[in-house]
């Protein structure tokens, strides 16, 4: 096999190992977000930027050849979806779940619908359980920490594409995982709604003059 052919499955080897040395850290983090509503995203986002667990490095990676996909092991993908108490929008899956062999792509879909009365951003965070699976888990793209700004009245659907790095079969303690849940939870970006607002006055103000 060519150093190119080999280069891909390396690079996330490593980037799982490193995953499993700060996941202490980050399932307490993880854990501590229902308490902290939006405020902690910031905090969450950077920690795992650093630690490229569900930054800009897992979200880029690619998926696994052909030749990588394990034909005699398949996992179930199951999807649920959260709403910080002060965002009025309704979020679901589109699908419960999907069951997928390891190492094969997998494609899902979430719908959100603002149901304020006016225009509101969101940002979403996620977690994925069992945790010690949670280093197999790699998303290709997600519309995790993206602000999402619905208007009144308007529903989106949100993709996110994702694979089961194929290195779970090398981990003996990972044999009874058949089953991986996929968390999103969204918080009202109070921030960018303000800021958005301040936004158009000025134009309103300007319009005027």
């Amino acid at each position: 096999m060519s150093r190119e052919a080999t280069a891909e499955p390396n690079s996330r080897r490593q980037r799982r190992r490193r995953n499993k040395y700060v996941f202490a850290s980050l399932a307490v983090l993880v854990l501590g977000m229902n308490g902290f509503a939006y405020a902690t995203v910031p905090a969450y986002r950077a920690f795992c930027q650093k630690f490229g667990f569900a930054g800009t490095p897992l979200v880029q990676a690619s998926a696994p050849g052909a030749d990588e996909i394990l034909g005699d092991r398949e996992i179930t993908i199951r999807f649920n979806s959260d709403i910080e108490p002060s965002l009025d929008w309704r979020f679901k899956p589109v699908q419960r779940s999907i069951t997928l062999k390891v190492g094969a792509t997998g494609l899902a879909y979430f719908e959100a619908a603002n149901r304020h009365q006016e225009a509101v951003t969101g940002t979403a965070t996620f977690n994925v359980t069992p945790l010690k699976a949670a280093p197999y888990f790699v998303k290709i793209e997600c519309f995790c920490f993206t602000e999402q700004t619905l208007a009144s009245g308007e529903t989106a659907q949100m993709p996110v594409t994702f694979f089961v790095d194929p290195d779970i079969a090398l981990d003996k303690n990972l044999d009874d995982v058949s089953t991986i849940t996929l968390s999103y939870t969204f918080f009202r970006n109070k921030k960018a709604d303000a800021e958005r607002k301040s936004a158009q006055l000025a134009n309103e103000t300007r319009s005027v003059n």
